[in-house]
C-alpha cells in the first residue's frame, strides 16, 4: 500500500468508530520519521482503545497491513506506527496538552473529508 492508501484506510476505519476531529498532516518534508500523522480524539479510554482495535483489525483484514508498533493502550494517548503513517488517538485533554497539530504547524494539512461518512448517509 502507498502511504496515501494507508492514510485513507486509517481515516475510514477511525470514522467508522466515530472518532472525533480526525486530522491528517503531511510531515515527510519536515521529518524522516514518517510521511503522515493522523490525529483523532476519542470520548473515553474505552473509546480510544476501540478506535485503535478497529484500525488495526481493518488494516490487517482488508489490506494485510499490521502496525510496526503500538504503545499507550492503557493511557489517554495511543500511538500506532504504520511506518509511513503514525496514528495518534487522544482523549480530548491529552490532545490539547500535547498539541501535535500546533507542534507540526509548518506541515501541510491533508483534506480527509472525502474519506469520511457524509452526514446525509448517517441519517438514512
Amino acid at each position: 500500500m502507498t502511504p496515501e492508501q494507508t492514510l485513507e484506510a486509517i481515516v475510514r476505519a477511525a470514522d467508522s468508530k466515530k472518532a472525533r476531529d480526525i486530522t491528517a498532516i503531511r510531515v515527510f518534508e519536515q521529518t524522516t520519521l514518517t510521511d503522515y500523522f493522523v490525529v483523532m480524539t476519542g470520548t473515553s479510554t474505552t473509546h480510544i482503545r476501540a478506535l485503535s482495535e478497529e484500525i488495526e483489525l481493518k488494516l490487517k483484514r482488508e489490506h494485510e497491513v499490521v502496525p510496526h508498533h503500538i504503545e499507550g493502550v492503557t493511557s489517554n494517548w495511543i500511538l500506532m506506527d504504520y511506518t509511513s503513517v503514525v496514528v495518534h488517538i487522544f482523549l480530548e485533554e491529552a490532545r490539547e496538552l500535547y498539541a501535535i497539530e500546533r507542534l507540526w504547524s509548518d506541515a501541510q494539512k491533508v483534506d480527509v473529508e472525502p474519506y469520511l461518512v457524509k452526514k446525509e448517509e448517517e441519517t438514512k
